[in-house]
């Protein structure tokens, strides 16, 4: 017989890198540094900044052992204007 587990398994690394990455595109960083190739213009630093912030909250949060259930939340994530 088989048993429902309620729950499930925890987030992965990978759903916190997809969560990472999310937030980057939703930061426009990407948009400026493919605008930063095309023109030589350079990237604004608060975009670079906070990609910086974005990959180390990523690498902490994916080193945890459990990742925490809330790892979406704002309170782990550095704030875009």
């Amino acid at each position: 017989m088989f048993k429902v587990i309620e729950g499930g398994r925890g987030p992965s690394r990978d759903d916190v890198r997809r969560e990472a990455a999310r937030r980057l595109d939703a930061s426009g960083y990407h948009l400026s540094r493919v605008r930063e190739f095309a023109t030589g213009a350079p990237m604004p630093a608060s975009l670079r900044y906070l990609s910086l912030q974005i990959n180390f909250v990523a690498e902490t949060l994916s080193k945890l052992d459990p990742i925490p259930l809330d790892f979406c939340s704002d309170a782990y994530w550095p704030a875009f204007a």
